[in-house]
């Protein structure tokens, strides 16, 4: 006797129409970072981070750019 090996899989029973697809697909965009300026420079910048331009954090110059030589 022939033994077959079937596999058997989950089939939609109908087809997804476009817009219950674009529905599930709606979380899936992009979004863009919230950007503040820089107390110091007035540069855009993430934040809660150090400004790359300037060096700055909070007001207070924490890098300055002899320091960013070194460390690279």
């Amino acid at each position: 006797m022939l033994k077959l090996e079937i596999q058997m899989f989950a089939v939609p029973f109908r087809k997804v129409s476009k817009t219950r697809k674009r529905m599930r697909r709606s979380h899936n965009a992009l979004d863009l970072p919230g950007m503040v300026k820089c107390s110091n420079c007035g540069e855009m910048i993430k934040p809660h981070r150090v400004c790359p331009n300037c060096g700055s954090y909070k007001g207070k110059v924490v890098v300055t750019k002899d320091e960013e030589k070194q460390e690279a």
